[in-house]
């Protein structure tokens, strides 16, 4: 086929391969255990799975409404009462997705226009940027406070304006596994208390946090949930991250403006995995339970590399583990990464993507969401490096 010589001017110019593309192909490449990328390597639920035959089966395989369907609407608002104290209308103010990245990307297409600023924490997950830039928005960075990972609410008072729009927060956070308290969420509440400002709360991680801390969801702040998008997800949730399925809650002037977006995004999402995931959602233990499941993941693999050259902090959230090079190599965080995989077989990120300046902390990313084998395989490797 013959080239396109016309010119083409790009709307990300320095958007490249995601890392977790890049990581994931060089695990396959050298045969490596890929701890990168951040999906379980274990099955999701048999009965969840059979459930989605079940529907498929019944004929459930048309379009769903586009908000999604009714009896899993009201099942996620019976969630957030029981859970958070807060009161969702599902006709009004929930909504399902094509996961967490596309509610985030509809929510900031809905709402940031042309030279709006949105207030980034970084390091930050790397689909928020492009969101805004598309839009025509001005991403204004705060970096979270190593190695705790926690927030300068100052230095975020400093960096509103006139032209701020949003506040984008992210607990459990990803990458660092820092998790926001609710003395966090009452500077925020002060921060946007009587302006215009939204905020957009990822909150996929919700029910992965550990050592008995509550997740402060903005959900739970009545003067925040008044402004806020919250996301969530039910791959991150149920075992089944390639189901690109989640939902977004908002008020309804704020959802009203969402719908808009998302109907043109994807209109609407998975029809048998909505029925399926509705009937699910009733065994209340399947994600009460997360967080005890998920804590002995992490305290195994931090057992397990007790005895290596990398330093930690425990995570208190989400499924990913940092561990602390710097006795080890004093290597770019990329290139030892690259190294890593190469020579010693395992699989990481570096932490300096998800900085907008590459701000190397010596710093990569671990995810074990993964059996305790590969768990076990992984961490004798790591335990090698002299």
């Amino acid at each position: 086929m013959p080239e396109f010589n016309g010119m083409l001017r790009s709307k990300l110019p320095q958007a490249g391969t995601t890392i977790f593309t890049v990581m994931s192909a060089l695990a396959n490449e050298y045969k490596a255990i890929n701890l990168s990328q951040g999906f379980p390597n274990f099955e999701c639920s048999p009965k969840l799975v059979s459930l989605v035959n079940e529907y498929m089966k019944k004929g459930f395989n048309q379009y769903a409404p586009m908000q999604g369907i009714m009896p899993l609407r009201e099942i996620i608002a019976a969630k957030m009462q029981d859970l958070y104290g807060a009161t969702y209308n599902p006709e009004k103010e929930i909504n399902i997705t094509a996961g967490g990245t596309e509610a985030i990307y509809a929510a900031i297409t809905a709402v940031v226009h042309e030279g709006d600023e949105v207030i980034i924490i970084e390091p930050a997950y790397d689909c928020y940027v492009p969101a805004i830039e598309l839009s025509g928005g001005i991403p204004i960075y705060v970096q979270l406070k190593a190695p705790t990972y926690s927030i300068d609410w100052e230095e975020v008072k400093k960096k509103v304006s006139h032209r701020t729009r949003m506040i984008m927060i992210n607990t459990p956070q990803n990458p660092t596994g820092a998790v926001m308290t609710e003395k966090d969420m009452k500077q925020l509440d002060n921060i946007t208390k009587g302006t215009d400002i939204l905020v957009l709360s990822d909150e996929v991680y919700e029910h992965i946090i550990f050592d008995g801390l509550k997740h402060q969801s903005v959900c739970r702040f009545p003067g925040l949930a008044e402004r806020s998008f919250v996301v969530f997800s039910f791959g991150k949730t149920y075992h089944a991250t390639g189901w690109k399925m989640g939902y977004v809650l908002a008020p309804e002037k704020l959802m009203k403006e969402f719908r808009r977006v998302h109907q043109f995004i994807v209109f609407t999402v998975n029809t048998p995995l909505q029925y399926a995931l509705a009937e699910y959602m009733e065994n209340k233990d399947e994600y009460l339970g997360l967080a005890d499941f998920y804590q002995q993941k992490r305290d195994y693999f931090i057992h397990l590399i007790k005895g290596s050259r990398f330093k930690f902090i425990p995570a208190s959230g989400s499924y990913f583990q940092l561990l602390d090079y710097s006795a080890i190599s004093k290597e770019k965080d990329t290139d030892y990464a690259i190294r890593l995989t190469k020579e010693i077989g395992v699989a990481s990120v570096p932490v300096s993507v998800f900085y907008h300046e590459q701000l190397d902390n010596k710093f990569l990313r671990f995810c074990f969401a993964k059996t305790n084998e590969t768990l076990e395989q992984a961490a004798e490797k790591l335990c090698t490096i002299k």
